[in-house]
C-alpha cells in the first residue's frame, strides 16, 4: 500500500440549519424559528482563530454559556502542546532531542503519540506520524514553501520510519531514535482536540452542541429543531469557496471530518502541489480523489481514516471503510471528475444538491 500522510487538514464542512441558508442572517432566522417555547432563540457561541483555522463552538442548551470557556481553554492547552515550530510545544521538545535523549511528556501527549503510532502500524504507513521530515522540507502552507530538489527528498525519505520511536510507560517518556526524524501530528491533531473539547462539554452536561475545528466537525446530541431530530450537515464543495456545499447528510452524536487537496498548495512552473504527502515518494500523491469525508464516532478516527483512504483512491478507499472499520463509520468521496461516491450504508440518506454541478458515480464503473 502506498504510504502518505496529510499535514494540517484545515478544510471545512458546513452546517445547514433547516433552510440551508448560505447567509449568516438566514442561518439566524432558521435557527430562531426552530427553538421550542421557553428556550434561547440563538445558541451560545464563541469563535477564535486557533490551530490555524477559525474554531467555533455553539451550545444550544439553556443556561450553559459558561461552558464555552472551559472548552476553549482545553483546545488552547492541547494546541500549545502539539503544534510544531511553536515555543513550549512538547512535540517540538521531542523533535529537538531526537537521537539524544528521551523526553518526559504530559499524559495527553503520551497517549496521543501512542495512538498515532498505532494508526501508523495498522495502516502500514498510510498514516505516518513521522512524516515531518517531508512536510518540513516542502513547508506548504507557509510563506517559505518551496519545491525541494530530488536529492533533498531522497534524503528526507530516509527519516520517516514510524518504528523509530520508543515509549517508556513507567517514565512516560518518548524518544526518537533517528536524530533527523520529525514528528508531525497535523493529520490527527485536530481530531484528538475536537474529541477532548466534546468531552469537556459532556462533563458539564451539555446535551446539544456543535464543535467546529475547520475540517473537523462534531455534532453533540440532537438538533435544536426538535426532540430526536438529527442535525443536517452540509459537505464542502472542494471546487468552490468555503461555505459552498455539494450535498448533505443527517447525523447526531457523530463527527464529520473532511480532507481535500484544494485548501493549501504550492505552484511551481505552472504545476500545483497540494499539502497531502505520500511518505513513500516524498511528493503530494496523485490519484482520482479531490476530497474525502468520513463520518464516525471519534474525530481522531475520522482524521486517521481520511488520511489512510486518501492515498487508496476511491475504489479501494470505499472498500477499506466498508471492510475494515466499525459499524457506523461512513465515507463520501468527491473525484477530480466531479463524481460523488459513498459507502453503501448512507446511499439512501445522503442528499446531493441538484444545483451543485456534481453527479452520483456508479461504483461498478470504478477501475
Amino acid at each position: 500500500m502506498k504510504r502518505k500522510v496529510g499535514v494540517l487538514l484545515s478544510l471545512f464542512v458546513v452546517f445547514i440549519f433547516s433552510t440551508a441558508c448560505n447567509s449568516e442572517e438566514g442561518t439566524k432566522q432558521s435557527t430562531e424559528a426552530s427553538y421550542a417555547q421557553g428556550m434561547k432563540k440563538e445558541p451560545y457561541t464563541q469563535e477564535e482563530f486557533l490551530l490555524g483555522t477559525y474554531t467555533r463552538i455553539r451550545i444550544f442548551d439553556q443556561d450553559k454559556e459558561d461552558v464555552l470557556q472551559p472548552a476553549f481553554d482545553r483546545i488552547k492547552e492541547l494546541g500549545d502542546k502539539i503544534t510544531i515550530n511553536q515555543s513550549g510545544s512538547e512535540i517540538d521538545e521531542i523533535n529537538e532531542n531526537a537521537g539524544e535523549k528521551p523526553v518526559k511528556v504530559s499524559k495527553d501527549i503520551y497517549d496521543l503519540l501512542k495512538q498515532a503510532r498505532d494508526y501508523s502500524e495498522e495502516s502500514d504507513g498510510g498514516f505516518n506520524l513521522m512524516i515531518g521530515a517531508i512536510t518540513q522540507l516542502w513547508r506548504i502552507g507557509f510563506d517559505d514553501a518551496r519545491k525541494p530538489s530530488q536529492d533533498e527528498i531522497d534524503e528526507a525519505l530516509k527519516h520517516v520510519d514510524y518504528n523509530d520511536i520508543a515509549f517508556d510507560d513507567d517514565e512516560q517518556t518518548v524518544y526518537l531514535e533517528d536524530e533527523d526524524a520529525i514528528i508531525d501530528l497535523g493529520a490527527i491533531a485536530k481530531g484528538y482536540i475536537a474529541d477532548e473539547a466534546v468531552a469537556v462539554l459532556k462533563e458539564h452536561d451539555v446535551k446539544s452542541a456543535i464543535v467546529d475545528l475547520g475540517g473537523n466537525i462534531y455534532v453533540v446530541g440532537h438538533s435544536n429543531r426538535g426532540e430526536n431530530e438529527d442535525w443536517t450537515v452540509g459537505i464542502q464543495d472542494p471546487n468552490d469557496e468555503r461555505g459552498s456545499v455539494l450535498g448533505s447528510i443527517k447525523e447526531s452524536d457523530k463527527t464529520i471530518v473532511t480532507s481535500g487537496i484544494y485548501e493549501r498548495y504550492l505552484e511551481v512552473d505552472g504545476e500545483s502541489y497540494h499539502h497531502l504527502f505520500d511518505s513513500e515518494t516524498g511528493y503530494p500523491y496523485d490519484n482520482d480523489i479531490a476530497s474525502t469525508t468520513v463520518i464516525t464516532d471519534k474525530s481522531i478516527d475520522g482524521d486517521g481514516l481520511t488520511t489512510v483512504i486518501f492515498d487508496k483512491g476511491v475504489k479501494d478507499g470505499l472498500k477499506y471503510i466498508e471492510d475494515n472499520t466499525p459499524k457506523g463509520t461512513s465515507a463520501v468521496f468527491v473525484t477530480k471528475e466531479d463524481k460523488v461516491y459513498m459507502t453503501e450504508d448512507i446511499e439512501d440518506s445522503f442528499e446531493l444538491d441538484e444545483d451543485s454541478g456534481y453527479s452520483l458515480g456508479d461504483r461498478s464503473e470504478l477501475q
